[in-house]
C-alpha cells in the first residue's frame, strides 16, 4: 500500500509537470496559473502545493527533468582534464546544439525557458537559475579558452573573459533564432561553422 501511494504521488507529480510544460509553451509562464496546471493534469490545487511550493519551484522542477543544453555543456566541460582543450570546447558546444536539435522535450523546455518566461516578481527564482547557469558556462568556457591558448602557444586577441562573453552571446542568439523557426537552418551545422569562425578570429584554429 505504501509503495502504491508513492507511485501514485510520483505519477501525479509527472502529470503536473507534463501539464505545466504544455501550458507554459502555449500560454507563457506568467499567463499560466497553478489552477490551470492542476485542471489540465486532472489534479487538485492542493496536489500542486503538495509537490511544489510555488510556480517558480514547479518551473525549476520541469527544467530539472531534462539536461538543458548549457547545463549539458557544463557537465561535459566539468570532466575536462584533456590535452586538447580546443577540441573539447568544440565537442561540448556540438553536444549542446545536437541535444536541442534532436531531443523534442529538451527543445520544448528550452523554448519555454528562452521565449516564454517573464522575470516578474513571482519568478525571480527562475531568473536566478538562468544567471547561475550563464555564469557557470562563462567560467568554464573562459577556463577552456585559456587552456586552449596555452596548448596552441598563442595569445588570444581579446581577454579570455571577453571572448567567453562573446561566444555565449553568439550561441544564445543562434539558438533563440533557431527556436523561432527551426526550418530556417540546421542548428548543428551552422552552429559548428559559426563557432569555428569565431574561434579562428580569436587566433585559435579549430577543425570543422
Amino acid at each position: 500500500m505504501v509503495r502504491r501511494t508513492k507511485e501514485d504521488a510520483l505519477a501525479t507529480r509527472h502529470r503536473l509537470l507534463d501539464a505545466a510544460e504544455r501550458l507554459f509553451l502555449a500560454k507563457g509562464v506568467s499567463n499560466t496559473s497553478l489552477q490551470d496546471i492542476a485542471r489540465a493534469a486532472e489534479a487538485t490545487r492542493g496536489a500542486v502545493y503538495w509537490h511544489f511550493k510555488d510556480k517558480a519551484d514547479l518551473f525549476n522542477a520541469m527544467m530539472d527533468r531534462v539536461t538543458l543544453p548549457l547545463e549539458a555543456s557544463l557537465e561535459f566541460l566539468a570532466h575536462a582534464e584533456t590535452a586538447q582543450p580546443l577540441a573539447h570546447i568544440c565537442s561540448s558546444i556540438r553536444q549542446a546544439l545536437l541535444r536541442i536539435a534532436t531531443d523534442t522535450q529538451t527543445r520544448r523546455v528550452f523554448e519555454v525557458a528562452t521565449l516564454k518566461v517573464e522575470y516578474i516578481d513571482e519568478l525571480q527564482a527562475i531568473r536566478m537559475r538562468h544567471v547561475h547557469v550563464r555564469n557557470s558556462f562563462l567560467e568554464k568556457i573562459e577556463s577552456g579558452l585559456r587552456a586552449a591558448a596555452l596548448a596552441e602557444l598563442i595569445v588570444l586577441r581579446v581577454p579570455a573573459a571577453i571572448a567567453a562573453q562573446g561566444l555565449h552571446a553568439m550561441l544564445d542568439g543562434l539558438i533563440q533564432n533557431w527556436l523561432l523557426d527551426n526550418a530556417a537552418f540546421d542548428l548543428v551545422e551552422v552552429g559548428e561553422h559559426v563557432v569555428a569562425v569565431y574561434l579562428t578570429g580569436l587566433g585559435l584554429l579549430p577543425k570543422v
